[in-house]
């Protein structure tokens, strides 16, 4: 092989190595609401890298606050805030100011 050929093998195999790697797919988007003191139906499929969109629906302040603190979202009455999912399992939530509200969050890898 001559070593114009090697050069060019050489370059393009850095430029390969020096390429972005490609991007994830993006995540889904789903509404949890909050009305009448109770949250919503909890989406089913759920997937790390999804994003919960919570609205408050409701005449009072709410919270969706993780058992395990990964995510702790306050709202004003009809405010809304995002979850990014970032891990996998059942996450159960509550209302901080009203716990008989609560659901659990069942994220896949």
């Amino acid at each position: 092989m001559r070593a114009t050929h090697r050069m060019l093998l050489a370059l393009a195999g850095a430029a390969l190595a020096a390429a972005p790697a490609p991007l994830l797919a993006a995540g889904k988007t789903y509404v949890v609401t909050m009305k009448a003191m109770a949250f919503g139906p909890v989406p089913a499929g759920l997937r790390v890298g999804d994003t919960i969109v919570w609205v408050n629906d409701d005449f009072v302040r709410h919270t969706a606050t993780a058992a395990d603190k990964s995510f702790d979202v306050d709202l004003q009455p009809k405010a809304r805030g995002r979850t990014v999912l970032t891990k996998a399992g059942a996450i159960p939530f509550i209302c901080r100011f009203h716990p008989g509200m609560k659901g659990v969050l069942r994220v896949a890898k």
